[in-house]
């Protein structure tokens, strides 16, 4: 199926400008819209989305219960130009990709404090960032595009800020506790969740326990495929088991003062029977007889908030601050049983460990003043963090027929470090000016930030005998990151917004110092401290409209990436004859789109469409790799979402579809290329009794076999397991919570 972009924006856009009238008399000219959301992440202060000057997605909690979101991917499942990644077999969910950047160019962030970084190498190894419980989230944001203007490095692709549920959020007015809890479903995994809360509060004092727990199993495909061995298309079994804690107390001296200490833990586990790995392997000429893992990934959090909403001070008139400590850890074991070529039995065990500790200091104030008939909305703060990284792989052979014990398993002799430990400082100060103009119908909103990175290496015993002679690098580098945007008020519910950002990336530490001698297979890597920041220059530009009945969004946009860090590559031979490999700036890159976001309210035309609804949204991009001439692989195709709804006082359908055109460009000729396709998904919820609700979704209705965008990795298109990335046919999740 080929889509045609313009075609489809102008059938997605062309219900907003027949339907942009006045609402007709009694509807509810209150009644809120995406538009009208308040968002905090794109300007670090609390604006409804028409007067922000980027392209802003929010996800609520109730939209979350209504649509049974579970993971990422149900997260996003309905947002255009925003992919999660996964892959078959093992390591599942993997990152969140904007606009064609994913990976650490994202900045994820809870509660304003990022989550630890991803990391991988080999087939053993996979940190990756999907360390928050969803259930415990009141609303998600996502700014798309370069915001390192307030956020600094790993916002080079955007940002996704998870905020999580306070006190507040159960204790309505004279209600001074709340218990709730909630069961479910997930049918793609066969998974069963639970979970409960209890919040309690006062005058002063409140307090906020959450507590959840999910297991399940392998995530279904439509792989027939069952047989042990490389040509396995169906999902390795695999029980997953995790848990996750929330809990904040929560102190008000005054209506407009609050301390907050929050605790938060998350954990998960996953034991796979790696069935697709058995058999010969051609490399080696072994023959693996079973090969299982056993992986585990953890976060914990503490941090202390004081949040002050009328100080009243001459140099701000509200001010925050933060202090946390996050520690988070990834641990892989992987273990082989083999008969290797020459007939000797034998057992390989692999650890693979990652870990972060990070501790930092956030403070933001905020400021309102006018000169003249200009309005200004100053904000400024500060943002110190120092994290300290570590990884890991140990390993050892176990000779089945004598018992002998050896740490060699080529080409490494364990334990091993791919990189030293390592110590990054970041300081950074930024400031921002909300500029009204012409009684707030323009708003120019100019900001910039200073950050000063650093990082420092250490070299110890295994580090130094894996790579002997290696000389490491510390980094230390200053980026400006500056940014200007505009929001015009032309006419009654009508604005254009634009602008341009500046994005950078520090080069990370693993990149700075890899570190590696391999001389049985000819080849060593080396530190590399010229490494320059990844910096992109991009513009954005949009239209929206903002009715009592239709709301609509259209956006363009530009982004240009300079310097990215290729990992691993080859620059030339050492005086020894080794193959040398580097960590360098090599990348030249743009990717250009066009996002669509729509909605009308049927109601508001009709009193006889009263309850029913539609809504729709499209996203269109194209990259190219200027460097070597290629399209840009990460870069999805056209992708659109459309849903039809019907609700009441008490419950709600809605009908949603999925559309994805086929990938058209590829960085190679004889890689494959997805195929175009659609999927419906159904969902309903019912309040069928005073503080009990259902909800049920039906996800790929037609049951039908097709590939999500950021599963299918780089392979040819004879490639003889391609089913092992289809998505999951037709399968049901449900919940049901109380609360009183």
């Amino acid at each position: 199926m080929r889509f045609n972009p313009l075609f489809l924006a102008l059938c997605l856009a062309l219900p907003g400008a027949v339907l942009a009238h006045d609402a007709p008399a009694g509807h509810d000219a209150a009644a809120t819209t995406e538009l009208d959301r308040i968002v905090v992440t794109a300007t670090r202060t609390g604006r409804a989305v028409t007067d922000v000057p980027n392209t802003v997605d929010v996800i609520d909690r109730e939209r979350m219960d209504e649509t049974v979101v579970r993971d990422l991917k149900d997260l996003f499942r309905h947002e255009p130009g925003i992919t999660v990644t996964s892959g078959f077999g093992r390591f599942g969910i993997g990152g969140i990709r904007i606009r064609g950047l994913d990976g650490n160019r994202v900045r994820v962030q809870t509660d304003g404090i990022p989550v630890s970084d991803a990391f991988s190498i080999g087939s053993f190894s996979n940190a990756n960032r999907n360390f928050v419980d969803l259930d415990t989230l009141k609303r998600v944001e996502v700014v798309r595009g370069p915001a390192s203007s307030l956020y600094g490095s790993d916002a080079l692709g955007g940002i996704v800020s998870f905020t999580t549920r306070d006190p507040s959020d159960f204790l309505e007015a004279g209600r001074d506790a709340y218990f709730g809890f909630k069961l479910g479903y997930q049918g793609s995994q066969d998974g069963l969740f639970g979970g409960a809360t209890v919040a309690v509060g006062g005058e002063r004092w409140s307090g906020l326990a959450s507590v959840g727990h999910r297991q399940g199993r392998e995530t279904e495909n439509q792989g027939d495929n069952r047989a042990d061995g490389a040509r396995r298309t169906a999902p390795n079994p695999q029980d997953r088991d995790g848990r996750s804690l929330l809990s904040k107390l929560v102190f008000s001296p005054s209506a407009d003062q609050r301390f907050r200490l929050t605790v938060e833990g998350n954990e998960d586990r996953a034991r796979t029977d790696l069935l697709s790995a058995k058999g010969l392997q051609p490399m080696t000429g072994a023959t693996n007889l079973r090969v299982t893992g056993d992986d585990r990934q953890h976060r914990a959090r503490v941090s202390f908030t004081h949040e002050m909403d009328a100080l009243g001070a001459g140099f701000a008139e509200s001010l925050d601050w933060q202090i946390y400590r996050q520690d988070s850890r990834t641990r892989q074991d992987t273990v082989e049983v083999r008969r290797t070529a020459t007939g000797r039995n034998e057992r390989r065990e692999r650890e693979f460990d990652f870990e972060q500790r990070r501790v930092g200091l956030q403070a933001n104030a905020h400021a309102a003043f006018t000169t003249g008939s200009v309005a200004h909305a100053l904000s400024y703060g500060i943002d110190v963090s120092r994290t300290r990284t570590s990884q890991g792989r140990d390993g050892r052979v176990i000779n089945l027929d004598t018992g002998a014990v050896s740490d060699a398993m080529l080409p490494d002799v364990f334990p091993v470090r791919d990189f030293p430990l390592s110590t990054t400082t970041n300081a950074a100060a930024y400031l921002q000016d909300e500029i009204g103009f012409a009684d707030g119908e323009v708003r120019l909103v100019p900001a910039v930030r200073v950050d000063h990175y650093r990082l420092r290496p250490q070299v110890d015993a295994i580090f130094a005998g894996d790579n002997p002679g290696v000389a490491v690098r510390g980094i230390t580098e200053t980026s400006v990151s500056p940014k200007l945007g505009v929001v015009w008020h032309f006419a009654p519910r009508w604005s254009l917004f634009g602008g341009y950002a500046h994005g950078f990336r520090s080069p990370p530490y693993n990149d700075v110092n890899i570190g590696f001698t391999n001389v049985q297979f000819n080849y060593t890597a080396i530190a590399n401290p010229d490494l320059k920041p990844e910096t992109s220059d991009g513009i954005e530009t949009g239209l929206r409209f903002a009715g009592d009945v239709v709301h609509a969004s259209l956006s363009g946009y530009y982004n240009r990436y300079d310097d990215f860090i290729e990992s691993f590559r080859f620059v030339g031979f050492n005086p020894a004859g080794l193959m040398v490999y580097q960590s360098q700036n090599v990348a030249d890159a743009r990717i250009r789109g066009i996002e669509l976001k729509a909605g009308v309210e049927l109601g508001g035309l009709s009193s006889r469409m009263q309850g029913w609804s539609l809504r729709g949204s499209a996203a269109y991009a194209r990259g190219e790799n200027r460097s070597d001439d290629v399209p840009l692989d990460s870069v999805d195709p056209l992708t659109a979402t459309a849903g039809i709804a019907y609700g009441r006082d008490d419950w709600g359908v809605e009908l949603a579809g999925r559309f994805v055109g086929r990938k058209a460009r590829a960085s190679a000729p004889a890689l494959y290329r997805q195929p175009g396709y659609g999927v419906a998904d159904l969902f309903a919820h019912w309040d069928f009794a005073p503080g009990a609700t259902v909800a049920v979704g039906v996800f790929n209705l037609a049951d039908r076999r097709y590939s999500d965008a950021g599963d299918v990795p780089a392979v040819d298109a004879d490639n003889l397991v391609l089913d092992r990335y289809t998505a999951p046919g037709r399968n049901v999740s449900m919940s049901v919570s109380f609360n009183w």
